[in-house]
Parts: structure tokens; sequence; C-alpha cells
């Protein structure tokens, strides 16, 4: 999920800045990103910076539905509504 909290706070983030923020190697978000993407969570946008290529990635309206869903059920959770 912190993949996603770090997207949910933008249109779109490059690939490089998503890595440094959580903290995982290239090949481990590229694997992240690849469910998410399977999942219709997020979306891979390739283009160029300059010369330079460049990756962005950025979520799909369900992927913020789904990360607003689980935003309110941690909240849930945490007033203790989770509670019986």
């Amino acid at each position: 999920m912190s993949i996603v909290a770090v997207l949910a706070a933008a249109d779109q983030v490059e690939f490089q800045f998503v890595r440094d923020a959580v903290e995982v190697t290239d090949p481990t978000l590229s694997k992240q990103v690849t469910t998410l993407e399977k999942a219709g969570y997020v979306e891979v946008v390739k283009g160029y910076l300059g010369k330079r290529p460049r990756t962005w990635l950025k979520l799909t309206p369900e992927g913020r539905a789904a990360f607003t869903r689980h935003l309110a059920a941690l909240k849930a959770i945490a007033d203790g509504a989770g509670m019986a």
C-alpha cells in the first residue's frame, strides 16, 4: 500500500521518486507496479524528459477508489468500529 499512498498524493509520479520514497530496489518496485497494473490500479506512462527516457506512474480511478476504501477501513479499525 505504500506505493499507492505515494501515488495518491499526485496526478503522476516519476518511477525513481516512488522507488526512493518506499525505499525499494528498481526490480522490486517494477514487480509491484506490474501487479498493481494487472489489477487495474496503476497506469504506467513512458516518455522522455528532454532526451532521457522516463517512466511515470499514476493511479487509475479504480486504484484511487480502492485506496480510499482501504483508508476508510483502517480509520474504522482505529476508531474501534471493528471491535465486537
